[in-house]
């Protein structure tokens, strides 16, 4: 009976393994299965919907470099060292300067039918030549209607008509957590999309534009998604893609988006004038701490605290005092410093606002006709001692720049333009020189650096990176 039993078990189990095992999942199984089925299905489907309206952004710019007739004896031996740090105590002939192409490439989106697309304006400054490339392969040729680099947002438009656009959201109403798609052209690869969540919101002193109000997410950014859309679960454009957080030039985890209200408002502007126009008040400031709140007698009040008022300024004429804490802009709280600046630069120019003011204690409110910023007191730097007497531009170290630099990790600003025949020039500056520090202070942005540049006298002292080397350049302003 025993052999019989354990003969039975073998036909069994053979029958077990010769025959194929069906697995069945679990019903709560099933309903995830379908809810990831579903997630994917929304995310297909935005993608879809979008990515028609989402273009590939190639750009030129035409630059000079100047080109000698005679090598010197660095050149003959090909010593890149030498060359660098000593070329210019060398008399050399100038030869024609060679005319030499930049190019560059990003993402942008179709806002209206007629063609007007939005874009970061690191992607499209100073480019003598766009070519937008749509979704069906058609290239067409763009032009600028206008940038704003205190933002980071340019208006570009092709000529064709009944286009596929995006509608855009509203950025207040997005929450952390919540879903987002990011489509671009990472890497030339055309129309790529990725999804993630927004991280946070408000994002500011991250050093990328003037005015920060970035929304963060984990949805990949990569070199080349720079002036993507930031797309909702319904669609809409809540935000243009603008940089990322990296130690590696690579996604890490970190992006950031311009907010699309923060957009709208600039876009608005450029369509109707070409340029952004923005109200003043004429202040600096920071958030209040407890122990300033205290300090000042104004104890369990928030807001920010007046550290410096700018002479001739609405501020001063309206009677404000260094040490006033501000609580309220037009009877709605404060948050912090960057919000509250962000949001006098939306208020139009001549608008009567109303302050609430803590004063040794008691509440004041003020009413203040705001002036127009000059975007510039940088400009007006730049007058003094700017671009002609140095003999060159710069820009923002973006996380493209430094990526495609090689300058990760780095802090400054690079050079854009060198003037041919300029005392930069001749100093050995070039573009895409790093400009870490002027006359010993750190430079973590434009302002800074012409700030100091129109503090100087006779010349500047400049702690530069060129390439793998270090070093201190003194230029001379032009005569």
């Amino acid at each position: 009976m025993a052999a019989k039993t354990s003969f039975l078990m073998r036909i069994c189990l053979a029958a077990l393994l010769s025959s194929p095992v069906v697995v069945t999942a679990a019903p709560a199984e099933k309903a995830d299965i379908e809810t990831l089925r579903s997630t994917g299905e929304v995310f297909a489907e935005i993608a879809e919907k979008v990515s028609p309206a989402v273009v590939f952004i190639s750009v030129e710019q035409e630059y000079q470099q100047q080109e000698y007739s005679t090598p010197t004896p660095f050149e003959e031996f090909n010593d890149e060292f030498f060359e660098r740090f000593f070329r210019h105590r060398f008399q050399r002939e100038r030869a024609e300067p060679k005319k030499k192409i930049r190019k560059g490439q990003g993402s942008g989106f179709i806002i209206s039918d007629d063609g007007y697309i939005l874009t970061n304006n690191h992607v499209v400054a100073n480019a003598d030549k766009i070519t937008v490339k749509l979704a069906d392969g058609r290239e067409l040729t763009a032009k600028t209607i206008g940038t704003d680099p205190e933002t980071d947002v340019a208006l570009i438009k092709v000529k064709e008509e009944k286009l596929a656009y995006v509608e855009l959201g509203d950025s207040d109403e997005l929450k952390v957590g919540q879903w987002v798609l990011a489509i671009g052209n990472p890497f030339g690869f055309s129309h790529t999309v990725t999804a993630g969540i927004v991280s946070a919101k408000g994002r500011s002193r991250i050093g990328l534009t003037e005015y920060e109000d970035f929304i963060q997410t984990d949805a990949a950014i990569n070199l080349g998604n720079s002036g993507g859309p930031l797309i909702n679960i319904d669609g809409k454009v809540i935000g243009i893609n603008s940089a990322i957080f990296s130690r590696s030039g690579g996604y890490m985890g970190i992006g950031f988006a311009i907010p699309i209200n923060m957009a709208k408002y600039v876009y608005q502007q450029l369509r109707k004038d070409g340029s952004v126009t923005r109200g003043y008040l004429g202040i600096t400031g920071k958030d209040v701490t407890p122990e300033i709140a205290r300090g000042l007698g104004a104890k369990g009040y928030n807001g920010i605290v007046i550290e410096m008022i700018f002479e001739d300024s609405p501020a001063e004429k309206a009677g404000l005092n260094t040490g006033d804490i501000i609580i309220k802009l037009n009877k709605k709280d404060i948050q912090n410093w960057n919000n509250f600046r962000n949001n006098i630069a939306e208020i139009p120019p001549k608008t009567t606002i109303e302050l609430s003011v803590v004063r040794n204690g008691k509440i004041k409110n003020i009413d203040i006709n705001l002036g127009t910023r000059d975007s510039d007191a940088l400009a007006r730097a730049q007058e003094t001692k700017g671009a002609k007497e140095l003999g060159i531009q710069i820009q923002p170290l973006t996380e493209d720049l430094a990526a495609r630099l090689r300058y990760k990790n780095e802090t400054g600003v690079i050079v854009s333009e060198v003037q041919p025949y300029s005392n930069a020039a001749e100093a050995g500056i070039s573009v895409g020189t790093l400009i870490k520090e002027v006359n010993r202070v750190k430079i973590e942005n434009v302002e800074d650096f012409w700030q100091q540049v129109g503090n100087a006298e006779e010349y500047v002292l400049l702690y530069v990176r060129q390439g793998r080397y270090y070093h201190y350049v003194v230029v001379k302003f032009e005569d």
